[in-house]
């Protein structure tokens, strides 16, 4: 039976998702974005800016399932400019480390 969770920690938006579920002892997260957990809004207009502080709410919902960014297998993100391709991959080699999801 899956386990449900809505992270109380992260923005309160009313869109029909759960920010984690887990099944089988593998966890699926999803609305996990560059925002402000406060009002929802983007961080900034810097792709940097806004994958630093999406890792930061993946991370925050991971403690809270007693999980780690170590913990990841997989990561997908949808570019919608090619050029923040290299903005991408800086934050993330600051952020998770070898062996890389």
């Amino acid at each position: 039976m899956p386990r449900y969770h809505f992270s109380p920690q992260l923005y309160q938006s009313a869109a029909p998702f759960s920010h984690y579920v887990e099944q089988r002892n593998t966890g699926y997260t999803s609305g996990i974005i560059g925002q402000r957990r406060d009002t929802g809004e983007l961080v900034s207009d810097d792709v940097s800016q806004q994958c630093d502080a999406m890792l930061t709410n993946l991370q925050v919902l991971l403690d809270e399932q007693g999980l780690t960014l170590k913990d990841l297998l997989r990561t997908t993100i949808y570019l919608t400019d090619y050029k923040d391709f290299q903005a991408i991959n800086d934050v993330y080699s600051r952020r998770l480390h070898e062996p890389y999801p």
